[in-house]
């Protein structure tokens, strides 16, 4: 069964700052990998269970690595929110970046 994907308003906004060829491969990495098993680890996607956001969010927050952007979620019954898209320079950890 795919889960619904929401996306909050200031996820929108943080999405509508970033170029437009990074937007698409952000838009379609959400739709590849978050619509089916988005509680599964992989490679580009981690859980964060020590990690306390500055944003609303129902533990535990997920992470989705697209290149050089970061994708936040979390999952709550058969919903995907994501709550933040941020770029993430190599020398920054996790907790910087948010």
């Amino acid at each position: 069964m795919p889960f619904a994907i929401k996306i909050d308003p200031s996820a929108l906004e943080e999405l509508g700052s970033i170029r437009v060829f990074d937007r698409r491969a952000i838009v379609q990495a959400i739709d590849d990998q978050l619509v089916h098993e988005p509680t599964v680890a992989t490679r580009n996607r981690k859980m964060l269970p020590d990690l306390v956001p500055p944003f609303f969010c129902e533990p535990p927050i997920w992470q989705l690595r697209v290149g050089d952007f970061r994708v936040y979620y979390d999952v709550v019954e058969a919903v995907v929110h994501v709550r933040a898209i941020r770029t993430k320079p190599p020398h920054q950890t996790t907790e910087q970046v948010l």
